[in-house]
């Protein structure tokens, strides 16, 4: 299992368990611990993730963060936890404390949902008050596991994090202002857009009126853009197709074809399969001379599976990546053992709508 779906299944166990955990010591061992797996750490390996690790303050002795991530004796990312239902803004100044003292570079603020990266982009060894990345860990963008995979074991690179978390830092910034703006425009910014447009003296009653259009036009603009979006995506698709059907191999003898009572039972069995995972209206087939095949979106691209049943054998088609895989089966009831597999199959694809949906 790769990263991203380490980090996925994580987030759909947080916010299924959450309601059950009534403790900050069952945060940590239900959500904090498995996150720190996820980023390839041994928990169990002191020499790796220490527990309870000391920070001394000053006069102050024994003070201990939860965890901190260590690299060749040292630490390199303090951890501080609390119960998944606390507010964290009052607690990062324990954090700063925490960090001032010891000679990690990334601090982390967690309730196991919410985690919030801190590091010293200000004023060298002394922990900035704003983080420079935070996500929920059951609604995590794709850009933020990107982000996130940097703090892996094996792909942890300390300069590299450093380079790009300011930049990080201050686009995060940015976005939250342009999104407060737009949604509740203050004088300064309205006045930017009435001075350029309205021909004459910009009083308060102007200014108030202004408010309402300049929250109106940016939702009209992201509507159209949405819509020109979706356009060149289904024209791009469109033309796909059609290209796909001047290129798809047309059968010699195609009038020859015969699709049997037994090729349409195999269908029915494949598509009651699929139902649990994929809308019935997307699951097609094309019969061939030499197949019976099942396929999603009828697109020669998106094959779920194959059916031989014109030999003194029967055979099931499946696919892993660009492989095909070829089983005898001995009777139609035979196709339900392979329920997972032809999920799989399908599933790639409801995946690559998704995404291909959430980049528009």
């Amino acid at each position: 299992m790769d990263f991203k779906d380490q980090i996925k299944q994580l987030g759909d166990r947080v916010a299924k368990l959450k309601d059950q955990i009534q403790t900050e010591e069952a945060t940590k061992n239900a959500f904090i611990m498995p996150f720190i797996q996820c980023l390839g750490y041994d928990v169990f390996n002191p020499f790796e993730v220490t527990p309870e690790f000391i920070a001394d303050i000053g006069i102050k002795k024994g003070e201990k963060v939860d965890y901190a991530i260590m690299q060749e004796g040292k630490p390199t990312m303090l951890i501080e936890c609390k119960h998944w239902s606390a507010d964290l803004n009052p607690h990062n100044s324990q954090l700063f404390r925490y960090f001032h003292c010891t000679s990690a570079r990334f601090g982390i603020l967690t309730n196991g949902i919410h985690f919030k990266f801190y590091t010293d982009l200000v004023e060298p060894n002394k922990m900035d008050e704003k983080p420079f990345f935070e996500f929920l860990i059951d609604d995590l963008k794709d850009n933020q596991t990107e982000k996130l995979k940097e703090f892996h074991k094996n792909y942890f690179d300390l300069d590299k994090i450093i380079n790009t978390a300011s930049e990080l830092k201050y686009t995060n910034e940015i976005k939250n202002i342009i999104a407060k703006e737009l949604n509740d425009p203050s004088d300064d910014f309205t006045r930017f857009f009435a001075r350029t447009v309205y021909p004459s003296m910009v009083t308060a009653r102007v200014l108030e009126q202004f408010k309402g259009f300049v929250k109106r036009s940016y939702n009209q603009f992201i509507n159209d853009t949405i819509n020109e979006r979706l356009k060149s995506a289904l024209n791009n698709q469109q033309q796909q197709e059609i290209r796909e059907e001047i290129t798809d191999p047309i059968e010699p003898d195609e009038q020859k074809i015969v699709t049997t009572e037994e090729e349409m039972e195999g269908f029915y069995i494949i598509k009651s399969i699929l139902r649990p995972k994929m809308e019935g209206h997307r699951v097609f087939f094309r019969d061939t001379q030499s197949y019976f095949g099942i396929l999603i979106d009828n697109n020669n691209r998106k094959p779920v599976c194959r059916l031989h049943f014109n030999g003194k054998k029967k055979y099931l088609s499946l696919f892993d990546k660009d492989n095909e895989e070829k089983i005898e089966i001995k009777n139609l009831d035979d196709l339900y053992t392979y329920e997972q597999q032809i999920q799989a199959a399908a599933l790639k694809y409801k995946q690559q709508t998704e995404e291909a949906k959430a980049t528009l």
